[in-house]
């Protein structure tokens, strides 16, 4: 091929007879011998090895020579240089649209949907749908040019709803002169494919099941103990992309979204999809049971973390088979995830896929124990603390009378949190004591932590702080290594919230910036704001007022992020004292409205201490506003959702608080607008206004989009800032 491409014809003696120096190659040689050139070997995958011999015989003969050789696995002879071609950058999400446009694979598809639209423009309205394009596209370059080739009869809308049916979507329609694996992304994806061994081909199939990047040992788990070395050959073939560390230390490898999706139509054709998503399912458990382990240490907790945090993806998609196709494996792996669900903050997204495994699980077992006992602290942690004591009485009505375990422990001790935060102080007491027998008997130190974290909790609740230090100061006694990381550090907070109220300022201090550093390193959100809460508070009764706003700032934004509902309201108690401490005596008395009404609403208690700590600031706002200031404090805080008191809380405690923006705010907006923008600072979605005005859900979004445009607030929460600002709330 080379010769003919050259133009050097095959002599006659060569015909006649194969003598020594005749052959094609030394022809070759001969023929390019001291020139200084470079030869293009272009889409060398399907002749490698062909490819490989002309180029090692060719440059041992021709020292001037160099060559070029393009394909997807490399030559490997020796003097060889490797370059790989990585797909085009894409944006990330999320991308300001001024910056997408700079990215190479979006250049490309606004340059080819251009020529097929020439009013095609990447701009404000089209940025972010682009953007998604080109990452569910990979940035590969033949994709984004079939895709862009569709804009004229799809537009974008529909061209990214549609890709999830990419190799039927993405084709050519003209008749240009191109070769057969550049019509379409399938014939693409099977040219590579086609190259492959039958051996290779299963690999292939098999590892197109991980949603994400996964390591060697996993590949080995879900596609048999021999795919490593096929793995590697995948590699050379750029099946794979070559294998980079994650944040656990672990290399792993990538398969593009697009080859991912072609492997995964092989692997259902092929009849292995149920069998590989079994064997993921089973691998996302293996990983989640040894990140358990770790995470029931102090030591081995940051790692145990790290590792599930890459693994992310894989063990979502997991569960979700798990939850259709094997409910006792969606139960475990719903179960050993939930501590690091919790960690994270991520209840949001575990509690449904606990509770509809919980819902399918037998009373009594150890699954289901362990399920309640996890419900139970997800419900406390959003504020519902009925459901959070069904869920631990649950458990103790099923193993009452049996023998002590783990399971009766924590339950105990989670019934004596939840019945302190009800009001109910004896029995919670009662259950404190329950939990810290069983877990003595047991020798069980995290339920003994447990149980006397709690006790500490409900003496604190009672007003009795002397008991409430006694109870803080045995938890601390409890070795730290041998109870998980994140009960050591509530274990800190309770101890840092009961020496304030002892009025222990600077161990209180110690403490709290101790533990505060370690939910740092830990990545513990909801420890975190916790602690960010009682530095606020120190930082008051310390005459920091500057200090403690930041840390209330801080506390409050996490709290909002993760959904902690208990530290929203510890957040906007102090935040009532930092407006005292300000002379904002109005913001002041809005602020404790707000939390009144949540708590009478929620039927929790108000802390005897709180509610002393209270009592003179209230007194010095009645003085200074009088009885009708004070009741319109009241009124607009009593009307207020958790979340936008929180959001006010937050505005409160902005360093350089901006003016009201009236001009160019609500001055601008009919009565119905702001009416509308009330109703999203109470915390209503588009369907919920809709039906409270009577009007479409496409009205209202419609009413949303021109407020935006007259406030140039875009987001909820800047149009719950400026009603909070503007006094509609």
């Amino acid at each position: 091929t080379v010769l003919d491409a050259l133009g050097i014809r095959e002599p006659v003696i060569a015909r006649r007879a194969a003598e020594p120096g005749t052959g094609p190659l030394d022809r070759l040689a001969a023929a390019l011998g001291d020139r200084d050139d470079v030869l293009i070997l272009d889409n060398c995958e399907h002749v490698i090895e062909a490819a490989a011999a002309l180029a090692d015989h060719v440059l041992a003969a021709c020292p001037r020579l160099r060559i070029m050789a393009t394909s997807r696995q490399p030559l490997r002879i020796d003097g060889e240089t490797l370059c790989p071609v990585p797909p085009l950058p894409i944006p990330p999400a999320p991308a300001a649209p001024v910056t997408i446009a700079s990215y190479e694979s979006v250049r490309l598809l606004r340059d080819r949907a251009v020529a097929v639209r020439p009013d095609f423009e990447v701009g404000e309205a089209s940025a972010a749908a682009v953007a998604r394009i080109c990452r569910a596209l990979d940035g590969m370059p033949l994709a984004i040019e079939l895709a862009a080739a569709r804009v004229e009869a799809l537009g974008l809308a529909q061209l990214l709803d549609r890709l999830d049916e990419r190799f039927a979507l993405l084709a050519r329609a003209d008749h240009a002169p191109v070769a057969a694996r550049h019509r379409s992304l399938a014939a693409t994806a099977e040219w590579s494919y086609q190259l492959l061994s039958e051996a290779e081909r299963r690999v292939f199939r098999r590892v197109s099941v991980f949603p994400a990047g996964f390591t060697l040992d996993a590949a080995e788990e879900i596609a048999g103990p021999d795919a490593g070395p096929v793995v590697l050959r995948l590699v050379d073939c750029s099946l794979l992309t070559p294998p980079r560390a994650g944040a656990d230390g672990r290399s792993r490898y990538l398969m593009l979204e697009t080859l991912r999706g072609y492997g995964l139509d092989r692997l259902a054709e092929a009849g292995e999809l149920d069998e590989a998503s079994a064997a993921l399912a089973g691998y996302a458990l293996i990983v989640a049971e040894q990140v358990a382990a770790g995470l029931r240490t102090g030591s081995g907790e940051l790692a145990a973390a790290r590792w599930l945090d890459t693994e992310d993806a894989t063990t979502r998609h997991a569960l979700a088979w798990a939850a259709d196709h094997d409910p006792g494996t969606a139960l475990r792996l719903a179960v050993t995830l939930a501590p690091w669900w919790r960690l994270r903050g991520r209840i949001a997204d575990g509690q449904p896929w606990l509770r509809a495994a919980a819902g399918q699980a037998q009373r009594g077992t150890d699954d289901w124990s362990a399920a309640r006992y996890w419900l139970g602290l997800m419900a406390m942690t959003v504020g519902n603390f009925t459901a959070a004591l069904g869920h631990f009485t649950a458990v103790d009505d099923a193993l009452h009378g049996g023998e002590p375990s783990q399971a009766l422990a924590d339950c105990l001790a989670g019934c004596c949190v939840a019945r302190s935060n009800l009001g109910q102080i004896s029995r919670a007491i009662e259950d404190g004591q329950r939990a810290l027998d069983v877990a003595r008997r047991l020798n069980y130190a995290g339920g003994q932590a447990a149980a006397l974290i709690n006790l500490a909790i409900t003496s604190y609740y009672a007003g009795d702080v002397s008991d409430a230090v006694g109870w803080a100061r045995q938890a601390q006694q409890i070795d730290a290594e041998a109870i998980p990381g994140a009960m050591a550090r509530v274990s800190g907070n309770i101890m840092a919230l009961v020496l304030i109220a002892a009025g222990d300022l600077s161990a209180a201090e110690r403490c709290c910036t101790d533990t505060l550093q370690r939910c740092r390193e830990a990545g513990d959100l909801q420890g975190g704001a916790a602690l960010l809460t009682l530095l606020g508070h120190l930082d008051l009764d310390l005459g920091r007022v500057s200090d403690a706003a930041a840390h209330l700032r801080e506390s409050l934004q996490v709290a909002i992020r993760i959904g902690e509902q208990t530290e929203l309201l510890n957040g906007l108690d102090n935040c009532g004292h930092l407006c005292a401490a300000t002379g904002r005596w109005a913001d002041a008395v809005t602020l404790w409205a707000a939390l009144a009404a949540y708590t009478e609403r929620a039927g929790t208690p108000d802390p005897v201490e709180d509610v002393l700590r209270r009592q003179e600031p209230l007194q010095q706002a009645a003085k200074a506003l009088g009885a009708d200031q004070i009741g319109e404090a009241e009124q607009r805080g009593a009307a207020m959702t958790l979340v936008t008191a929180a959001e006010f809380a937050i505005m409160l405690t902005a360093a350089d608080l901006p003016a009201p923006r009236e001009p160019a705010g609500t001055g601008q907006l009919s009565r119905r607008e702001r009416e509308l923008v009330c109703l999203v600072a109470q915390g209503r979605t588009d369907a919920q206004i809709a039906g409270l005005l009577f009007i479409s859900v496409n009205t209202v979004r419609s009413h949303l989009d021109r407020i935006r445009d007259k406030t140039g607030c875009h987001r909820r929460a800047d149009l719950t800032r400026l009603a909070l600002q503007a006094g509609l709330v």
